[in-house]
């Protein structure tokens, strides 16, 4: 499939969560066997293109696609988690919120020092989760040039925002004016 037939499977959900938004809501993809397999192989070649070692990918929707192109690709995958999800010993980072903040950990023995990793998401919007999980996983040593996502909502500025941490970006699907 190409990506403007994967994109045909993408629900928009107006005025959710809030009125005057429009949630992109990947449910009907990944319900959808080949939509999901052809975003799959779109990853994962892009992914195969940075010379990726690892993927990481946070939780919780990143699990499904980075899980899916770390397994796709024959490499590790990183889980970059919610707070108190790991019965071990973390490290971790804050990052602001629009209202507020949030943290992101992960087993610092999951990477090594300068192992290539690739960040892989179902959407990036401001930014701040991504840059967040770059910033945590380079703590841990590794290296973090590449992150990809399945949907990119540029008005947004997440994009931008990676670029400007020295991050490449990329998407599979684009919505403008949300």
């Amino acid at each position: 499939m190409t990506p403007d037939e994967i994109k045909q499977l993408i629900r928009t959900v107006p005025d959710f969560p809030k009125p005057g938004i429009q949630f992109r809501d990947i449910t009907t993809l990944i319900g959808h066997g080949p939509g999901l397999a052809a975003t799959v192989e779109h990853l994962s070649q892009r992914a195969a293109d940075t010379g990726a070692e690892a993927v990481a990918g946070m939780e919780a929707r990143g699990f499904i696609f980075g899980a899916a192109v770390s397994v796709r690709l024959g490499l590790p995958f990183i889980p970059v988690r919610k707070p108190g999800k790991l019965p071990i010993e973390t490290i971790g980072v804050d990052y602001a919120l629009e209202y507020g903040t949030d943290r992101l950990e992960m087993d610092p023995a999951a990477v090594s020092d300068g192992q290539r990793v690739v960040v892989v998401d179902d959407l990036i919007a401001t930014g701040g989760t991504a840059e967040a999980a770059v910033k945590l996983i380079r703590s841990a040593g590794a290296l973090v040039e590449d992150a990809l996502f399945v949907i990119d909502l540029p008005d947004l500025g997440g994009s931008e925002l990676l670029r400007g941490s020295k991050v490449n970006v990329s998407s599979l699907l684009e919505f403008a004016g949300d």
